[in-house]
């Protein structure tokens, strides 16, 4: 199976709690149709499924009965996490070759590979599964990436690796200009796409650099090599900014040939910031990927605990420019550990997305009904 699929069920036959959804089963919906065929009207109905996803990954009939409830609720896609805290979630001799963790998920009653059990039950619900590469060319300061491959990493200009500002933990970034770096990460890609009967693969706001980072050794010279210039010393420098992320779009071009010289039919999905940090903050320049035809679907996240902030960010010139080209979606944030969202404020940023004629993705599976601010039974109730 290699397109998504919009699936049109009535909720009625499901007495769920999930408001946000209930303008989906207002509209009727588009046949389905292959990638090639789509418009950028196509809606997205997604949902992120984490590491913290994990009592429902591993086992088995919990899996099956969450896909059968998210087809029920008019989902479309799912964005499972494959590659997460320096490993990877599925069985890759890239991973292997490279000395770190490498690994098939096992359930807890019985051994299966759950991207392959996930993307088989998914499918015949008529879901397309689109692998998430979470953490891009971030990597725990600990993990057996950043030790074993030490020389792959970037750094600030104090000579400081390590990026305290993450969540999660000390974190440090792999140099996205080094060639054994995109290798790496291009194998691990057409790997996954070889191996698994998926729909895409997705990157995210860590397939980036932040704008502190560049400064180390290899870099500096790569850049006085190729503008005769030294690396200036504000990290916010125009030259410096536009030069990082003209690299990063260049490898973008490059992975996006490789996974379609592969696979043709395969979704190269982004999911970034908005525009205006992403590129100025991460060296991301999402709008040129989607504007050389790099990408074929945009979730862009508008984590945003304001309704004003989000609907805002709705209609940036980025978002528009990119929904008339490619399907293009809002990133709604469904709660956090011990920071859950009521059901009214995901309610309205849907209706909101939906209104500005945008498909939604939700951040993350768990969070859309556990340790939520309503009970389950008031979640039911609210549809």
């Amino acid at each position: 199976m290699n397109s998504r699929i919009v699936r049109w069920k009535p909720l009625s036959l499901l007495l769920f709690g999930l408001s946000l959804l209930v303008a989906v089963s207002l509209h009727s919906l588009t046949p389905a149709v292959a990638l090639a065929q789509s418009t950028p009207s196509q809606e997205i109905r997604g949902v992120w499924v984490t590491t913290n996803d994990t009592d429902v990954v591993i086992d088995r009939p919990k899996l099956h009965g969450a896909i059968d409830q998210l087809a029920e609720l008019n989902f479309n896609t799912l964005y499972p996490v494959v590659w997460n805290g320096g490993y990877a979630l599925f069985d890759s001799g890239t991973a292997k070759r490279a000395g770190i963790q490498h690994f098939v998920r096992r359930g807890i009653q019985e051994n299966f590979d759950i991207l392959e059990e996930m993307t088989t039950a998914a499918h015949e619900q008529g879901i397309s599964v689109i692998p998430w590469f979470e953490f891009g060319f971030m990597a725990p300061a600990t993990s057996e990436l950043a030790t074993i491959h030490s020389s792959w990493l970037t750094q600030k200009r104090d000579g400081s690796r390590v990026d305290m500002s993450r969540e999660g933990g000390d974190m440090v970034w792999l140099n996205p200009f080094r060639p054994e770096v995109q290798q790496f990460m291009t194998h691990l890609v057409l790997e996954l796409i070889s191996r698994y009967d998926v729909d895409g693969i997705q990157f995210d706001d860590h397939f980036i650099l932040p704008v502190e980072f560049g400064y180390d050794s290899y870099t500096r010279a790569l850049y006085k090599q190729e503008t005769d210039r030294d690396v200036p010393n504000d990290p916010h420098n125009p030259h410096w900014v536009q030069w990082r992320a003209d690299k990063l779009s260049a490898f973008v071009k490059t992975l996006n040939a490789d996974v379609k010289a592969r696979r043709h039919d395969v979704i190269f999905s982004v999911a970034p910031n908005p525009y205006d940090f992403a590129y100025k903050g991460q060296l991301q320049d999402w709008l040129t990927w989607v504007r050389q035809g790099w990408v074929d679907e945009l979730i862009v996240q508008i984590y945003r605990h304001d309704l004003g902030a989000f609907r805002q960010q709705l209609y940036t010139p980025a978002v528009r420019e990119a929904q008339q080209k490619i399907p293009t979606a809002a990133g709604i944030l469904t709660g956090l550990r011990n920071i859950p969202v009521p059901i009214s404020l995901i309610e309205a940023k849907a209706n909101s997305a939906r209104s500005s004629g945008l498909g939604m993705a939700f951040f993350f599976y768990e969070s859309l009904w556990e340790e939520t601010p309503e009970s389950a039974d008031t979640r039911l109730a609210s549809f």
